[in-house]
């Protein structure tokens, strides 16, 4: 028994279509997911305003200290706040388009490419985040393989694309078009095999690269908060330093309750700042280089997950030996210490 040309396309086209019900369940919820950050940042509330608490440009902040590859970009973005804005509204927009088009079919092979680019630039900006669990890490590769294999499949018989292409069979007869929205397509099963295995490539370094999930030992950066500190010098009267939190939980900031001075050759502490007296520095002491700023708070200094700040303090009558050499002490309320040395007195 013979098979022609056109039962064979029938036999195709069902196959195709049987994937994409399969897959169904993932195409609405991967496409609400998008969405939903859509609907969130603009229905739900007001988070593209750069004026108000809760601007996705803060959020955008906690990504850059261990972003990997992408850092510089994110940096220019956040040192150039009208960009940053302008750039976070369309990245919205995109995502409330690519995630209604997946859920109703429309354009189903073009969007689901456009959930695999989105997802992976979230894994490789985020991909370090996750206080309880590997959260962002999850979300991206899950979002890359979901991408493709939305790709693979097409949006089936339960979508627009399918609709429309019963409405205009000229259009439906054309396979590149399929290569666009779904139906079916010839993909050979070294292209699946070779994009499969390329996913989990992907999937485990990342895995390692952020967490150490393959092999030990394992690290989160998003449980405890971690403080870089340098340019540490004192001039005339003044003692000028740089902070950059680079770990710890984003939804959670680092509350400095001190910032003293050890005279390291004399072996006595020359200046000493509480929680209180940080809590009251003036905001010209404070020149905050990204949108998570560094603020005074109610009994400390807070210090926001990717906040970048050059501090002045007044050291009023103090001192300074340029023959002995002094290490600045920063002190969070948890009990965690940063030290650097002060490379100049003058």
């Amino acid at each position: 028994m013979t098979v022609d040309a056109a039962d064979e396309n029938k036999i195709t086209a069902s196959h195709f279509n049987t994937a994409a019900l399969f897959a169904l369940p993932v195409r609405l919820v991967i496409g609400w997911t998008y969405f939903s950050a859509f609907w969130r940042r603009v229905g739900l509330d007001d988070k593209l305003n750069p004026d108000v608490p809760g601007y996705v440009g803060e959020k955008f902040n906690h990504f850059l200290p261990n972003a990997l590859g992408i850092g510089p970009i994110i940096e220019h973005l956040l040192t150039h706040p009208g960009l940053l804005a302008a750039a976070m509204t369309v990245f919205t927009i995109v995502e409330g388009i690519v995630g209604i088009c997946v859920i109703v079919g429309l354009f189903t092979r073009v969007m689901s490419l456009a959930v695999l680019g989105l997802a992976f630039g979230i894994l490789l900006s985020a991909g370090w985040l996750g206080t309880t669990c590997l959260d962002e890490w999850q979300i991206g590769i899950l979002g890359v393989a979901s991408g493709f294999m939305l790709f693979l499949t097409g949006g089936g018989r339960y979508s627009v694309d399918r609709v429309l292409s019963a409405k205009y069979p000229r259009f439906a007869q054309r396979t590149r078009l399929h290569w666009l929205t779904s139906g079916a397509v010839t993909i050979k099963t070294p292209a699946i095999l070779i994009g499969s295995f390329a996913v989990l490539a992907l999937a485990l370094f990342t895995n390692q690269q952020f967490h150490g999930g393959v092999y030990g030992p394992l690290h989160n950066k998003s449980v405890a908060p971690k403080i870089e500190v340098s340019e540490a010098r004192v001039a005339g009267n003044s003692l000028q330093f740089q902070l950059y939190r680079t770990e710890g939980a984003d939804v959670y900031g680092s509350f400095l309750i001190g910032v003293s001075v050890v005279d390291d050759t004399a072996g006595n502490t020359v200046m000493q700042l509480d929680g209180a007296q940080l809590s009251r520095l003036p905001e010209a002491a404070i020149a905050n280089r990204y949108v998570a700023k560094v603020k005074p708070g109610p009994y400390s200094l807070i210090v926001p997950l990717g906040a970048k700040a050059q501090l002045t303090i007044d050291t009023g009558q103090i001192r300074w030996d340029g023959a002995h050499s002094y290490t600045l002490v920063l002190t969070d309320i948890s009990g965690a210490t940063w030290k650097r040395e002060i490379e100049t007195v003058s």
